[in-house]
């Protein structure tokens, strides 16, 4: 027993090394195989349509064997496999030449042609307004040649060297109304073109022939030079842009005021020809195209061509109730300026921006992506304010969605406003005329079918300035109703009436209307009027 213990001991130290080296030669396995230090690989390089063969050690980069074969690369070119790639035995590499040109191409852009109908021609009867010239591009494109084969041509710039100017034709139309003398000029749009009607109806031409105002805004300046009017832009970001003619120049001198985004309002002050009021909105992609600031701003230009920087004069706001369809405005004659909005009428208070409610509506609830703003007009002295009413006025049990409208008349101081037409429909419009021998009218839209007055069609009334001696002018009796518009008064009596007159468009044509008997006269045949406007 005395020599157990050593044996033991020698066995465990035995086993232990046995171990220690089965460990060793199993990680020695894991190790990847070495070659000798003086291995190497033959490179064929496949350069500028020939070879070259080099010799370089294992474990080289392709860019070391070019190198090594004195082949240089372009800043452009390329190999295969790429020039990083580790050589771990013979190899053949490919040497990509790669060059890039830019070259410039013109190509020409064909110019449209426009047709404008025109009444005063004979049937059949053309004339060239305008010779179409073709516009001029330069493309630049960029080539990429890979061993002298091309493999991109690809467009990078291109710039409009020349506009195309399109080629305007008039085309006659049968027109079978006589030419009728008118005072001042008479201004109408029609499929997105300007046309004025001066000394007579037989006399007119055009003032814009790109078909592209979109009658959000068109209105003659005081003095009846300058057309007033909105053009629509092929951008989303983008709902139209302002501009104005000057008819005093033949051809009518274009220029643009440099606003754009106006939905509802923009108009000149009456006090300056020169001078305009606006205000905007910011586009949006959901109805209704979207999102009014209820601002007012002003510009003013001259005849020369310069426009001055905006100026603020109330500033962006919620607008109230429905805030985000917008507020409109109206000039008296004295430079008064009244606001509408679908929860308030009132006047701006023009020195410190602030909008002093003088009749607070109801708001209407139309249940769908509109809302409703009430028509409102001045008297020409700017004494009382002619405006509807959603509810009657005052009345604290008007609901929201009740179909019920008035035109009542808001005179400056008496603290309450006037009923002077219930039911009259929401889309009424009140127009107010010239001052005249015995004070002045006011002419409104009567909805045909009240409690329905979204849909229904109109009638042309007229009344004194007190809601008596209301007449209804137009349609005659069995006629198709009118489509709710602004309504336009002669800016004096038309001769052949004898009478002041109100210009309207009915089923897309521009009518006459007299005051004194209803007596009306169709001025446009192609059905395409949709604005007017009389100075």
């Amino acid at each position: 027993m005395a020599n157990s213990e050593p044996r033991l001991y020698h066995r465990r130290w035995t086993l232990g090394w046995v171990l220690l080296l089965g460990v060793l030669f199993a990680l020695g396995g894991c190790r990847a195989p070495q070659r000798a230090a003086n291995a190497s690989a033959v490179v064929t390089i496949q350069v500028d349509g020939g070879q070259q063969t080099v010799q370089v050690p294992v474990g080289s980069t392709v860019a070391e064997a070019l190198q090594a074969a004195g082949v240089t690369l372009g800043s452009l070119d390329r190999t295969e496999p790429p020039d990083y790639t580790l050589i771990g035995g013979d190899l053949e590499v490919r040497v990509i030449r790669v060059k890039e040109s830019f070259h410039v191409e013109q190509e020409v852009i064909p110019f449209e042609r426009r047709v404008l109908h025109n009444e005063a021609l004979p049937a059949g009867e053309t004339r060239l307004l305008q010779a179409g010239v073709n516009g001029l591009r330069e493309v630049t494109y960029r080539q990429v040649f890979e061993d002298g084969v091309e493999v991109i041509s690809q467009p990078v710039k291109s710039v409009v060297v020349r506009k195309p100017q399109p080629e305007i034709v008039m085309v006659g139309v049968q027109a079978p109304f006589l030419p009728r003398e008118i005072p001042g000029r008479l201004a109408y749009l029609a499929a997105g073109n300007a046309w004025v009607m001066e000394g007579n109806t037989g006399q007119r031409r055009p003032v814009v022939t790109t078909g592209d105002l979109d009658g959000r805004v068109f209105a003659l300046s005081p003095d009846g030079r300058w057309l007033l009017f909105t053009r629509e832009v092929k951008d989303q970001d983008t709902l139209n842009t302002l501009w104005v003619a000057d008819l005093a120049s033949d051809p009518p001198q274009l220029l643009n005021l440099g606003v754009q985004n106006i939905a509802h309002f923009a108009a000149f002050a009456p006090y300056s020809s020169l001078t305009v009021y606006y205000s905007t909105v910011e586009p949006r992609p959901g109805p209704p195209g979207w999102q009014a600031n209820n601002d007012l701003q002003m510009v003013t230009f001259s005849s020369s061509g310069w426009v001055s920087e905006p100026h603020t004069v109330v500033e962006a706001n919620a607008g109230g109730v429905y805030g985000w369809w917008g507020t409109t405005f109206a000039w008296s004659p004295q430079g008064r300026l009244g606001f509408a909005r679908p929860d308030a009428v009132g006047e701006v208070d023009l020195d410190d921006g602030v909008l002093d409610s003088w009749l607070d509506l109801m708001p209407y609830q139309t249940h769908a992506d509109w809302a409703w703003v009430p028509g409102m007009d001045w008297s020409p002295d700017g004494k009382v304010l002619f405006a509807v009413s959603h509810g009657r006025p005052g009345a604290a049990d008007t609901q929201e969605s009740a179909p019920d409208f008035h035109l009542v008349a808001l005179p400056e101081g008496l603290g309450w406003p006037i009923v002077l037409a219930e039911e009259v429909g929401m889309f009424t419009y009140p127009q107010v005329s010239p001052p005249m021998e015995d004070g002045y009218r006011v002419a409104y839209l009567q909805a045909a079918f009240p409690q329905q007055s979204d849909t229904s069609r109109y009638r042309l009334v007229v009344m004194d300035r007190d809601g008596s001696n209301r007449r209804v002018l137009f349609p005659p009796e069995g006629g198709v109703g009118l489509e709710p518009q602004e309504v336009h008064w002669s800016p004096g009596p038309v001769p052949d009436f004898g009478a002041y007159a109100i210009a309207l468009v009915y089923q897309g044509n521009l009518y006459l209307v007299s005051v004194a008997d209803g007596t009306f006269q169709q001025l446009t045949g192609d059905g395409l009027v949709t604005a007017v406007s009389w100075r």
